[in-house]
Order: structure tokens, then C-alpha cells, then sequence
């Protein structure tokens, strides 16, 4: 009885030893947090900045295992429960799409033109834009679009220009009913057409000679004023909240009015904003591009379609996917995920829907991990309250986007760690890890891959669900920073 005792004294001291090093070798491969076991499992660098934060371990589901997959977890907890991920709901987005619809896959905006072309440029017809989904249509790229209409030897169109938005099959959208924030650009709707991402940037630049901050807002939009100037506030007021002193109303789609000032001590400051009225968003850009750049119309800028048998003037395409899905992880783009999220559906004539997206990807997942940890992916974007997965399915899912040809793309669309997107900030090792971020109310996550300083890669996914998420990210620097030097 004695001899048991002691042997299992003996264990447990070989195993607090090998729990608190962080240069286990060999057999560190090994597990070495079990499910559901408790807190003092963590590394001590981990367990101290939960105890700073105030976030009970429990709340925190993780796995942190090899990228190879050659060995089982190092660190795993709470790894089968499904939690909402948060912009990390971006990562099965994205890397569904690289693998469904490759990475050199684009965009297509077919342009038609419903008419003949006389010999003074004059289209005699409507010009037609049939929207396919692209994510990349903001205003420099609208530009190039027109452009190309014009290098059609289009100078003036006798007719309306008319935009086909029939490839997306969408619910009604309310902007504020996520969070209450209208106003936010990250709320804005996806859009078979969707133009600068329906938002308005209004540039601020102080000006102490005349009193004024001159205000640059971009686009211009048909038939909406925008505002030339704001008045400066009183002399030493600080920068502090500029955005609440301007006083902003943005619930007219007629007009954008600021009723306050706008403090010298900010210097020149950018603010966008969605526009009031996000269904004539598209129109009212295309109409004041067109004539702003010379071009004639007689008619308007409205939704319709071509008649049948118009052929195809020219096709308008995006950049490649590849390429498109580093603006949506670095910097976290909710609609642009959504695009992506929704052309999953739209291949070979059908109309995209949520609804088949969501079967797409659940029949993706299947033949790729099986049943389990499917995800529920919602909008596809993070951007919901319904979003689940589980660290065991993600982490799964990481390997096997390691492990595969795509890798490259996958891992240069992550923010990079104290470098750029949203990990600029990050207090983990400067290029320690690719990792995308989730952040909501009550969420706070990371995933993606560490890179270790022996050369080895791990895959870390960190979901916290619970009230106080504020001091997540210290938790998850120490993570990085412990998988980075082990």
C-alpha cells in the first residue's frame, strides 16, 4: 500500500514538472491538458493572465497541437463543447471557398448593352450590370468598370442604366438589429451589387485660418448633400470623443449634416459611415460616377434586368480570390466574407441563397472531417449569435488546410502577430503567428498557426464565451508566447 502511494506521489511530481517546463522534449508531444480537466493543467503564464482578467479557466475552450497532426494535443480544454467563434467563423468561410472554388477563382460582372450604338456614342437602350456577387467593387474599381463601358465607345446612353442584383436571394436586412450600431459599416448587407461596401468616408481636416475642418466625404453620391465644412471647437479643446462633438445626423438619405465642431488638436481624422438607405446605395454611386465623369444619361439608375437573348458586351472581373480573402481575415471585412459565403451557392446559373451556402458547407465539411464538429456557420462571417463550433473541428480543419496545397493562401490571409490586421497591436513575439481574431459581446478568439522557434508549427484555437472578455487577448498573447518558445 506504502509502495503505491509512493508511486503515485513519484507521478504526479513527473507530471506538475513536465506541466510547468517549457522545454519538455521528446514525449512533450504528448497530452498534456485533458478534457475538462482543471485549471492548474495551464502553463503558469496562461493561468496568471486569466487570473489578471478575471476569466474563469473553465470558460476558456482551447487546443493547441501539432500543424502536422503527427501527435496529439499539447494543451486541450473544453475542446468538444460548441462555443460561438466570432470573426474566427471566417476561417471555415474562407478556407471552404480556396477549396471549393480554388484560388485563382474571380468574379465575373457581366455588362450588356440592351441596345445598338450610334455613331456619336449614344446607346440607344439600357446599359445593364448584372451583379455577381463580387466583394471587390468599391469605388476606384466602379471607376474601371465605367471606364470600360466607355472604352466601348459609350459616351451617352439614351436609355437606363440598369442593375440586375437577381444572383443573391436575400432576407430583408435590418442593419441595427445585431447590435443597435445602424451607423457601423461592418453591418452592412451583402448584395449580388455591392458598391464601397455601402458606406460614406468623411475625411476631417482642420484648418486654423478659417476657422473651419474641411470635410472630404467620398463617394459622391446622386442626390444626397454631403457636407463642405464644420466649424472648429472652442481653442484647446482636446481630441477626446470628436465623433459624438460633430453631432452627426445620418438617418436622412437625402442628406448628411453635422451640427457640431470639430476639435484642431485630433489633426486630420477618417470616419465612415453606413449610408441611411443601403438599398439605393448602388444607384445613387453608379449615377454620380457616370455623369461625374462626363458620361450622358437621359434616364435613371434603377434595378431590372436585360431582355432575353442581350448579348454580353464585356465581362468585368475581380481579382482573385486568393487575394480577396487577406482583406477579409486581416481586417476582419463581415460583408465580404458574406459574399464569399454566399458564392458558394451560386456556381453553374443558381441563385444564391444563406440557406444553400449553409448546405454547401455542411456537405464540404462532411466529405472533408465527417460529422464531427460540423459547424453552424450562420452567415458564414461570424458576424451572429447562432455561430457555433467546436476548438476539436477547427483545430481539425487547420491541419488539414497545413497540410494541403493551399496552405500558402490560407496562412497569408491570417493577420500576422504584432505586424499587421488586426494583430498589429498584439504584445505576443513580433511574427510569432498567423492568427485570425473574433471579437463580439461576451466572445473573444483566436485561431490559426504558431510559429515555434525550433521551426515547428502549431495549430492554436482559444474561444472564450462569458461576460467579461476583456482581458482575453493578454491570454492569448501568453498562449502564443508559450507555444512560440517551447
Amino acid at each position: 500500500m506504502l509502495q503505491r502511494k509512493t508511486l503515485a506521489l513519484v507521478r504526479s511530481a513527473i507530471a506538475l514538472l513536465l506541466t510547468l517546463s517549457f522545454g519538455w522534449p521528446g514525449a512533450a508531444m504528448a497530452q498534456v491538458l485533458v478534457e475538462g480537466a482543471p485549471a492548474q493543467g495551464l502553463p503558469a503564464t496562461v493561468r496568471a493572465a486569466l487570473a489578471k482578467s478575471g476569466i474563469p479557466a473553465g470558460a476558456l475552450s482551447l487546443v493547441l497541437t501539432e500543424a502536422s497532426g503527427e501527435a496529439g494535443p499539447l494543451l486541450r480544454q473544453q475542446a468538444t463543447t460548441p462555443v460561438n467563434p466570432a470573426s474566427v467563423m471566417k476561417l471555415v468561410t474562407t478556407f471552404a471557398a480556396l477549396d471549393i472554388l480554388g484560388p485563382d477563382f474571380t468574379w465575373k460582372t457581366p455588362v450588356l448593352f440592351d441596345g445598338p450604338i450610334d455613331a456619336k456614342g449614344v446607346l440607344h437602350g439600357n446599359l445593364v450590370i448584372r451583379g455577381a456577387g463580387d466583394p471587390t467593387l468599391v469605388m476606384e474599381r466602379l471607376w474601371l468598370l465605367l471606364a470600360r463601358v466607355r472604352a466601348q465607345g459609350v459616351r451617352g446612353i439614351d436609355g437606363d442604366i440598369l442593375i440586375d442584383r437577381s444572383a443573391f436571394s436575400l432576407p430583408p436586412h435590418d442593419p441595427g438589429a445585431f447590435d443597435g450600431e445602424s451607423t457601423r459599416p461592418y453591418n452592412a448587407a451583402p448584395d449580388a451589387f455591392l458598391v464601397n461596401f455601402r458606406s460614406v468616408t468623411m475625411q476631417f481636416v482642420p484648418d486654423a485660418s478659417t476657422g473651419l475642418a474641411r470635410v472630404v466625404a467620398q463617394p459622391a453620391l446622386a442626390g444626397v448633400e454631403l457636407p463642405a465644412a464644420v466649424p472648429l471647437a472652442p481653442s484647446g479643446t482636446a481630441c477626446g470623443d470628436w465623433r459624438a462633438r460633430l453631432r452627426a445626423r445620418l438617418d436622412d438619405p437625402a442628406r448628411l449634416t453635422l451640427a457640431g465642431n470639430f476639435p484642431a488638436a485630433c489633426g486630420e481624422k477618417s470616419w465612415s459611415v453606413a449610408y441611411a438607405d443601403p438599398a439605393s446605395y448602388a444607384a445613387r454611386a453608379v449615377e454620380a460616377m457616370w455623369r461625374g465623369s462626363g458620361g450622358v444619361l437621359t434616364g435613371q439608375v434603377r434595378e431590372g434586368s436585360a431582355r432575353a437573348g442581350t448579348p454580353v458586351a464585356f465581362t468585368f472581373e475581380s481579382p482573385p480570390l486568393a487575394e480577396v480573402i487577406r482583406n477579409i481575415n486581416k481586417f476582419s471585412n463581415n460583408v465580404m466574407a458574406q459574399q464569399v459565403f454566399l458564392t458558394l451557392s451560386a456556381q453553374d446559373g443558381q441563385t444564391a441563397s444563406f440557406e444553400a451556402s449553409r448546405a454547401v458547407l455542411a456537405h464540404w465539411w462532411r466529405e472533408r472531417f465527417g460529422a464531427a464538429g460540423a459547424p453552424v456557420t450562420d452567415n458564414g462571417a461570424g458576424l451572429s449569435r447562432e455561430s457555433r463550433v467546436t476548438a476539436d473541428g477547427l483545430a481539425r480543419m487547420l491541419q488539414a488546410a497545413w497540410r494541403s496545397a493551399l496552405m500558402p493562401d490560407l496562412a497569408a490571409s491570417l493577420p500576422l502577430a504584432g505586424i499587421d490586421g488586426t494583430l498589429k497591436r498584439s504584445r505576443a513575439p513580433a511574427g510569432s503567428a498567423h492568427l485570425k481574431t473574433g471579437s463580439l459581446r461576451d466572445v473573444s478568439a483566436v485561431a490559426g498557426f504558431v510559429n515555434g522557434v525550433d521551426g515547428r508549427r502549431w495549430v492554436l484555437v482559444a474561444i472564450i464565451n462569458q461576460p467579461n472578455v476583456s482581458g482575453a487577448r493578454a491570454v492569448f498573447d501568453a498562449l502564443v508566447d508559450w507555444a512560440a518558445r517551447r
